[in-house]
């Protein structure tokens, strides 16, 4: 089941007319999101498969998954606060019954990324998904 968080980002995208705003929407999500502190930006946080440059900085919380995220690319970074708002504040073993590509799709975003950001979307789901089953 999803998180509050995410529920309120569909609501929102609902609102939303055309998918200029909702770009805007998602970038302005990625700009809200802490900034991932250079030293984390290392080869072993780095996300395989993106077109742009992703670190991904698991900061699970005893049994509660979180992550840090940053892009180079201000749309994937946004991307990146989408999946935050999908998976942090989870507990750790309900993280991988999650159907991302569902649950994307309720924003209506599977049929509006280019083939590139799709993978990079998928990619940074599997590694999400790596890390919480390596801490659960």
């Amino acid at each position: 089941m999803p998180t509050a968080a995410f529920e309120d980002l569909v609501e929102t995208f609902a609102f939303l007319d055309d998918w200029e705003d909702r770009y805007r929407h998602i970038i302005e999500l990625g700009r809200a999101m802490p900034a991932l502190d250079d030293a984390f930006k290392v080869p072993a946080l780095k996300v395989q498969g993106c077109a742009s440059q992703v670190w991904l900085r698991p900061t699970p919380k005893g049994d509660v998954f979180d992550f840090q995220g940053e892009s180079d690319a201000q749309i994937v970074r946004g991307l990146i606060a989408v999946l935050h708002a999908l998976y942090a504040g989870l507990p750790v073993a309900e993280v991988a019954a999650i159907d991302a590509p569902a649950q994307m799709a309720r924003l209506g975003l599977t049929e509006h990324l280019s083939a590139q950001r799709s993978n990079g979307v998928r990619a940074m789901v599997q590694r999400i998904k790596e890390v919480a089953a390596a801490a659960g």
